[in-house]
């Protein structure tokens, strides 16, 4: 990991950097006064990244593998100190028809969707509680809020990723610590997903960046006006 002069700003830390939504949030937190730790199952790529991105550091860790990433959580604190801000954008999914889905895959995207949230909230909110100001900002999607046919791998364990981030709004809220959920009702314009829908205007996608903006607001809502359940989706998306 290579030495920055980073210290003196406010740490944020960002669970699963891909190149879509969680790099864009690493980028718009930078850009908003912070150092970023980032977490990602792929090292060589997730190094990558915080070669091109000033104040930022890379622990690469798989979720699924809590008692390693209760660790890595403890590293960051550690070696960053405690975040102010965390956004918790890891997600896995299967797609498949519900007679034929693995329920070993099934459990496993359990583990890192809900139970993940579960860990990072249990290692770090009792320190963020205290400390004041603090934020836990959870990315979700449509399935959170509804069960479609071949998302029966995704759609239940990002609905009980909301309720869990709920519950922990109503007892963690009054605390000081803002928790909320942000539902992303599109199609994100990344390569592979252009590469699949090459019939589709522009508009029909939402930006990564535009994404990210919106995570920062919510991140940083005043005391007194504070959301927990954020929608966004493309001016032209059916709903």
């Amino acid at each position: 990991m290579k030495e920055r002069e980073i210290d003196d700003r406010p740490h944020c830390l960002v669970v699963g950097v891909g190149a879509g939504t969680g790099l864009a949030c690493v980028q718009r937190f930078i850009t908003g006064g912070y150092k970023v730790s980032m977490i990602a199952r792929h090292g060589e790529r997730l190094q990558s990244f915080a070669d091109d991105n000033e104040h930022t550091m890379a622990y690469p860790a798989d979720i699924s593998d809590l008692d390693g990433y209760r660790a890595t959580l403890r590293k960051i604190v550690a070696e960053q100190g405690l975040p102010e801000k965390v956004i918790y954008n890891a997600a896995l999914a299967t797609f498949a028809p519900y007679a034929e889905l693995d329920t070993d895959l099934f459990e496993r995207n359990f583990r890192v969707n809900t139970t993940g949230l579960l860990v990072t909230a249990q290692e770090l909110a009792p320190q963020m509680v205290p400390a004041g100001g603090g934020a836990l900002i959870v990315t979700g999607n449509t399935g959170a809020t509804r069960g479609t046919p071949r998302f029966v791998g995704f759609s239940p364990t990002k609905a009980s990723q909301r309720i869990l981030a709920e519950s922990l709004a109503r007892e963690l809220g009054p605390q000081g610590l803002h928790i909320a959920y942000v539902v992303i009702d599109a199609m994100i314009d990344m390569p592979m997903v252009r590469k699949r829908l090459t019939d589709k205007p522009d508009d029909f996608f939402a930006k990564p960046a535009d994404i990210a903006g919106e995570v920062f607001h919510t991140a940083h809502q005043p005391p007194s006006t504070q959301s927990f359940l954020v929608e966004i989706r493309p001016h032209g998306e059916p709903w």
